[in-house]
């Protein structure tokens, strides 16, 4: 019975085990997790997947700068402002899309019919969120000084309510948000950020979770890759599944998912020389002290895992 005990044991000891790995995920309005889902990409996990929901990027960052989770996704422009800050944070996968719905929404009876109407006026937006990087390029491409405009800091909930009752004039907001209140007839858009940012997304990790446990967050970014791709070429099904998680209609995911057109993108120069012009951007508008060496805020060892989940899309 010892020597039969003691032989479970060594099996036991050189298997890993489900129970020993809880990967806790952040979410932001279910988009990965309704997109792994519709995909069908989340069976046999080898590990416990938990997943977090976060309304916007800087409450699941904060989160992870507090160990709460272990990974979760954001877009460059808030990862940026917490990277400079010093969260031991890492980026190790990437979506590229197209920016039609970063945008600046103003109420449908708004006077204001472009940006340079807004000079002057109250925009509310996520400090460090993507929606203030494009007030930012807005104003600097508009050849504005510091006090041309003057962003009211909110969370989405409270600037959409206070685009709606009129206390703000503008609100610059991103997806779902733009499709929820262009198709509601609550908004019209003024001003996008095509052509003056990015349009990146990250997966991110906290620095112990790439050190222990990697396997892991390999699984789940080949895992997510392989969703991305099936996403961008079954936008009704993701919309339907994304619907069913959220509880807005249909209508507002399957507008956002077509105009974005998301893809993965692989971390190579490109990547990181457009997230060098988000840093250096905050860094010129004075949000971040000191210039940010954007090649120092990813993690590359990623990429095969990206690559493998991508091509199995297509098989």
């Amino acid at each position: 019975m010892r020597l039969i005990l003691g032989l479970i044991a060594l099996v036991l000891a050189a298997s890993p085990l489900r129970a020993e790995t809880v990967l806790r995920v952040g979410d932001q309005k279910g988009g990965s997790r309704a997109l792994m889902e519709a995909a069908g990409v989340l069976d046999g996990l080898p590990y416990r997947l938990e997943w977090r929901e976060f309304p916007a990027a800087a409450p699941l960052l904060e989160a992870l700068n507090a160990g709460a989770i272990d990974s979760g996704i954001a877009g460059d422009a808030p990862f940026t402002f917490a990277a400079a800050a010093g969260a031991p944070i890492k980026a190790i996968f990437a979506i590229r899309q197209e920016q039609a719905g970063l945008a600046v929404l103003v109420r449908p009876d708004s006077p204001v019919r472009s940006f340079a109407d807004l000079r002057g006026k109250r925009i509310a937006t996520g400090r460090g969120s993507i929606g203030h990087m494009l007030v930012l390029a807005q104003a600097e491409r508009a050849g504005w000084g510091p006090g041309d405009v003057a962003p009211s800091f909110l969370l989405p909930a409270d600037a959409q309510m206070a685009l709606t009752s009129g206390a703000i004039d503008a609100w610059a907001t991103w997806e779902p948000y733009t499709s929820q209140l262009e198709i509601s007839g609550r908004a019209r858009i003024v001003a996008d950020g095509r052509g003056l940012t990015p349009g990146l997304s990250f997966q991110i990790a906290r620095d112990d979770a790439i050190a222990g446990k990697r396997p892991a967050l390999e699984d789940f970014v080949r895992r997510l890759a392989r969703a991305r791709v099936w996403g961008t070429a079954h936008p009704e099904a993701f919309a339907r599944r994304w619907s069913a998680l959220i509880g807005l209609p249909e209508a507002v995911p399957l507008a956002w998912f077509r105009r974005a057109d998301i893809r993965p993108a692989p971390i190579d120069d490109a990547v990181i020389a457009d997230e060098q012009r988000v840093a250096d951007l905050y860094h010129r508008a004075g949000l971040i002290p000191r210039r940010l060496d954007a090649a120092g805020v990813f993690d590359t060892s990623f990429g095969d895992a990206a690559r493998a989940g991508a091509a199995a899309a297509t098989q």
